[in-house]
């Protein structure tokens, strides 16, 4: 079940509105990707509050003005049904709108960036915490290069 501002974990009420945000996010996707909730909860809470530490104003304010369809958005393949999608890499592909962030045999992109940067970025994130490999493509589709987590 997505989480959003009026619904979360009672562990996040203590934190700064615009980390609980973040960390309902993460959670969120988290739990798309077929984590457990138990164990989404507490990394996405840490990784909001390091994402906080080093964020921009302009990303703090991005976040602090998500709305709550944004925090509940899992455009990407609900990994809760596939959960095999759990032992695979992540991949950077060119997209349409952008650069796409997508699992390996998933059948569409989790999210969409307009810039190669910010997919990147994500991509590693996802795989750090699978224990897999963030593969960055090229945007003719070949492979620039791979970094591993597992």
């Amino acid at each position: 079940m997505p989480w959003d501002t009026n619904d979360y974990p009672s562990s996040l009420k203590n934190l700064d509105e615009t980390v609980r945000k973040k960390a309902i996010e993460i959670a969120n996707a988290m739990i798309g990707e077929g984590y457990d909730e138990g164990r989404a909860i507490p990394i996405a809470t840490e990784q909001a509050k390091e994402w906080y530490d080093s964020a921009s104003k302009s990303e703090i304010d991005q976040v602090r003005n998500m709305s709550d369809n944004s925090l509940r958005s899992t455009d990407g393949d609900s990994s809760s049904t596939r959960p095999e999608l759990l032992d695979k890499g992540e991949h950077v592909v060119s997209h349409e709108d952008g650069w796409a962030v997508q699992a390996e045999d998933a059948k569409r992109a989790s999210y969409v960036f307009k810039n190669k940067q910010d997919a990147v970025e994500r991509a590693k994130e996802i795989a750090k915490n699978k224990g897999t490999k963030a593969i960055i493509h090229k945007k003719d589709g070949t492979i620039q290069n791979q970094t591993s987590y597992e």
